[in-house]
């Protein structure tokens, strides 16, 4: 641990630590909502307010997803704080979905004072409790003076390693109570190793099998951007010549154009990496977890290939698929070591094999999602318009559904942390909220929500900070009138019983204008193009909803509990 310039030893309420701590940890943005057991913290923030910033959301979960859109385009921790009891618990779904995405986000929560810990005095919950399993670390404070150690060791536990989010809980006594104030950043805890360091040995062995493989295949996941490897990476496929997929979460870390990126793995990812999966002699996974929605039927996963599995948590190895080859370490690190190794190749004809399995997909699938020549709208076209508007260089966040899989299919980037999408957990609510900490992380970003009906109906009260703040996000709403996703299953393995799928929904252009936010709705091809043209060339807040096709499909796609290659086309 080493000093930070931050005050000298003064006395302070533990309030007014906390606003100190977050200060030394450079933080400059935090999202919450105020409450009895955390007001003293809040009063702080207003003796402070030109030196940070509180947006104040319209609900707690709001905080804790815009605090994850800050995050993972910044690259930054977000910072999320709520009040005791049911402010606590409205953290808890970002929570797991910041622990299942990795993403660095530290929740701070009020609680009630410490003679009545255990008593169920008013609005106590036991937060410490009911978040372990979503958290990757969290702390009860009870006494001001652990406050420094506590904030130190949680904004590093956060952003090390593998992130995640972390809790401190800190009861109202503490925030009363003055004590001698220092604080020194957190360089590290005992027992905990958050970066393994690479062994060269692994990593020889990871580039013989790559060297000697005729099939080789490279599927990467989110670890690479978190690990800032985007240029490691492409040094690697360009080198060896090996063809790379992305899942959803590792999606931009490569340009959409790269002659070597291959496309999406998963449920509803492209023809070719699914089905070559099981056809490459060497699969290579770098900073991805083998989700079961990548992987399908397990004992049906590239059983016929060696694995090399790059990663830094060790407790991804082997856990869904045995590895012959786990070379741990930061990405970077490792593919940087690796590379002068490998040996310079092309796979022409493995690479061939891709491309004739893009064009059956794209005549088959894409074609049709792009360029419908149906009446309808689909969703698809929808994406490549506002590719063309934003010139590929848009931050797409996105919901949960079906227009999730259709804009991880076909929006288009050139640049990193690009993607912003609920992967793991798959939350809906997550897009709008997510937005809005995207664009206060990149305030230079075009930054684009795409969300379905009823994910948009579950967070919609944020349009109010949108207002409040004049923050200039786009939102596009596909709106098919029906929990689109759900909708898809019931057609194709419930026998088309459609229960509780249909949505009724308000006139949203009413309810955005509502809020001042410059509103339209398309439903006609021919208002397609020049309305999101206009949205893009606008430095506002903009609100557009799109009529879409109601019972239109996405595809290709891996029917639950199957091989990947038993990918349908339609």
């Amino acid at each position: 641990m080493t000093e930070t310039k931050t005050k000298a030893t003064v006395k302070i309420t533990g309030a007014e630590a906390i606003i100190h701590c977050l200060l030394a940890e450079d933080v400059d943005l935090v999202y919450g909502y105020p409450g009895g057991a955390i007001m003293p913290v809040y009063d702080e923030f207003y003796k402070f307010q030109d030196k940070l910033t509180h947006i104040l959301t319209r609900h707690e979960q709001g905080a804790t997803h815009a605090a994850q859109g800050y995050a993972r385009v910044s690259g930054r921790v977000g910072v999320a704080i709520a009040t005791s009891g049911p402010g606590a618990t409205n953290l808890v779904t970002g929570l797991a979905d910041a622990q299942i995405d990795s993403t660095p986000m530290v929740c701070i929560t009020g609680q009630v004072p410490r003679h009545l810990l255990g008593s169920d005095a008013f609005q106590e919950t036991d937060i410490i409790g009911i978040s372990t399993p979503v958290t990757k670390w969290n702390y009860q404070i009870t006494k001001a003076s652990e406050i420094p150690e506590i904030m130190a060791k949680a904004f590093y536990i956060a952003k090390s390693g593998r992130p995640g989010p972390v809790l401190v809980d800190i009861t109202k006594n503490a925030q009363f109570e003055e004590f001698e104030f220092s604080y020194k950043k957190c360089k590290g805890v005992r027992s905990y190793i958050p970066t393994p360091k690479p062994n060269m040995g692994s990593i020889e062995a990871a580039a013989e099998l790559i060297n000697n493989a005729k099939k080789p295949f490279i599927v990467w996941g989110q670890g690479v951007i978190l690990g800032q490897a985007e240029e490691a990476l492409k040094a690697v496929i360009e080198k060896a010549g090996v063809p790379a997929a992305w899942t959803i979460m590792g999606e931009s870390a490569i340009p959409t154009s790269h002659h070597l990126n291959v496309g999406m793995v998963g449920m509803h990812g492209n023809y070719g990496p699914n089905m070559l999966t099981n056809e490459c002699d060497v699969l290579i996974a770098i900073g991805m977890r083998f989700d079961d929605r990548v992987t399908g039927k397990l004992d049906e996963y590239a059983t016929q290939a060696k694995v090399i599995h790059f990663e830094i948590d060790p407790a991804e190895i082997n856990k869904n698929v045995t590895a012959d080859v786990a070379v741990l370490g930061n990405s970077k690190e490792t593919l940087e070591l690796i590379l002068p190794l490998l040996n310079e190749n092309k796979h022409e004809d493995w690479h061939d094999e891709f491309k004739k399995m893009h064009e059956i997909e794209y005549e088959t699938v894409i074609k049709n999602d792009i360029h419908p020549t149906k009446d309808k709208l689909t969703m698809g076209e929808v994406i490549e318009e506002i590719n063309l508007a934003s010139k590929n260089k848009a931050v797409i966040v996105t919901d949960v559904g079906q227009h999730q899989m259709i804009a991880c299919r076909y929006a288009k980037f050139e640049q990193s942390k690009s993607n912003i999408t609920s992967g793991g957990l798959g939350t809906m609510g997550f897009a709008l909220p997510a937005a809005i900490g995207a664009k206060q992380g990149a305030m230079d970003r075009e930054v684009v929500a795409i969300i379905g009906d009823g994910g948009y109906q579950m967070t919609i009260q944020e349009l109010g900070v949108i207002f409040q703040h004049q923050i200039p996000v786009k939102i596009v709403v596909l709106n098919n009138d029906h929990l689109g996703m759900v909708r898809q299953w019931q057609e194709l393995f419930f026998d088309k019983r459609y229960a509780s799928t249909v949505m009724v929904n308000p006139d949203f252009v009413k309810i955005a204008e509502g809020y001042h936010i410059e509103s339209k709705r398309v439903s006609e091809r021919k208002d397609l193009k020049g309305t999101i043209q206009d949205m893009i060339a606008s430095d506002k807040p903009y609100f557009l909803e799109v009529k879409v096709e109601k019972e239109d499909n996405v595809f290709p796609m891996i029917p639950s509990g199957a091989a990947v290659s038993d990918i349908r086309l339609k």
